[in-house]
C-alpha cells in the first residue's frame, strides 16, 4: 500500500516535471537553438543538467517522502518545497539558456560564427546601436544571418582587432557594423576554400570533411567550403559558388 502510494506520487511528479521541462526547453530549442545553434553553443550540457534535476531529483525526493500515513497538509508542504526548489533551478537554467541563445550567424573575415545574446555590445554604446534598424537585436528575433565586415576606417578597424585579441568585443558583437547577409555574399564567395585548404582544421578533420562531401555527391576538391566557429569543433559550410546557396553544414569530426 505504502509503496503503491509512493509510486503514484512519483509518477504524477515525474509527469508534471516532464511537461514543464518540455515546454521550457521546447520553446527555446524550436525558436533559438535549432540546428546549428544547439551544437555551436554547447548548450546540451546545461540542458542535460536541467533534465537531471527536473526529471530525476525532484520526483525521486517525492517518492522518498510520500507516505500515506503522513497528514495531507504536511505532505503537500513537503512536496511544495521540492517543487519550489525545482522551479528555482529550472528558472536559473532557463535564464542561462536565454542569455546564451544564438542571435546571429555572422560572416566576418574568413569564417562564419555564432553570436550569442550576452556577447553583444550594450545598446547604450555607439557600437551597440545598429546602423540598419532591420538588423537591430530584439528578444523576439530568432537567429539571423548577417555580414559583419570591419569598418572602412583603418584606425577603427585596428582598434576592434586589438580589442578582440585581448579578449574583448569583436566586430561580430557590434550591431553598428552589421550589414545584410546578401551584401556579404560576393566577399564570402572569395573566401570559399577547398577542404584541403581549411588550415584551421586538423589533417584528420579535413579528410573526414572530404569523405562526407563525397558521400553527399558534392565536389570534394573545389573551393566550396568555409568553417563555422562556436564552442564545439568547427562546422563546415558548403556553398554553391554560382548561386551562393548553402548546400550543407557538416560536422568536421
Amino acid at each position: 500500500m505504502q509503496f503503491r502510494f509512493r509510486l503514484r506520487a512519483f509518477a504524477f511528479h515525474l509527469l508534471g516535471s516532464a511537461l514543464v521541462l518540455s515546454l521550457t526547453l521546447g520553446g527555446l530549442f524550436l525558436g533559438w537553438y535549432r540546428w546549428p545553434g544547439w551544437y555551436l553553443t554547447g548548450v546540451m550540457t546545461v540542458s542535460a543538467l536541467l533534465a537531471g534535476v527536473d526529471l530525476t531529483l525532484g520526483p525521486l525526493l517525492t517518492f522518498l517522502i510520500a507516505n500515506p500515513a503522513k497528514p495531507r497538509r504536511e505532505l503537500a508542504r513537503d512536496i511544495g518545497v521540492i517543487v519550489a526548489a525545482q522551479l528555482i533551478a529550472l528558472g536559473y537554467g532557463a535564464l542561462t539558456l536565454w542569455q546564451g541563445r544564438p542571435v546571429y550567424y555572422a560572416f566576418s573575415g574568413n569564417r562564419l560564427e555564432v553570436v550569442r545574446a550576452f556577447e553583444l555590445v550594450a545598446p547604450s554604446s555607439p557600437a551597440g546601436r545598429a546602423s540598419d534598424p532591420a538588423l537591430a537585436p530584439a528578444w523576439w528575433h530568432t537567429p539571423r544571418w548577417i555580414w559583419a565586415p570591419l569598418p572602412a576606417d583603418p584606425k577603427a578597424a585596428d582598434e576592434i582587432m586589438r580589442t578582440a585579441v585581448q579578449g574583448g568585443a569583436d566586430v561580430v558583437d557590434m550591431p553598428r557594423y552589421f550589414r545584410p547577409w546578401s551584401e556579404g555574399l560576393p566577399t564570402l564567395r572569395q573566401n570559399l576554400r577547398a577542404p584541403d585548404k581549411l588550415t584551421e582544421l586538423s589533417v584528420a578533420q579535413r579528410k573526414f570533411v572530404k569523405a562526407r562531401l563525397a558521400a553527399l555527391g558534392l565536389p570534394a576538391d573545389s573551393p566550396t567550403t568555409i568553417t563555422m566557429a562556436g564552442r564545439a569543433a568547427p562546422l563546415v559550410a558548403v556553398f554553391d559558388p554560382s548561386s551562393m546557396r548553402m548546400l550543407a553544414l557538416l560536422f568536421s569530426e
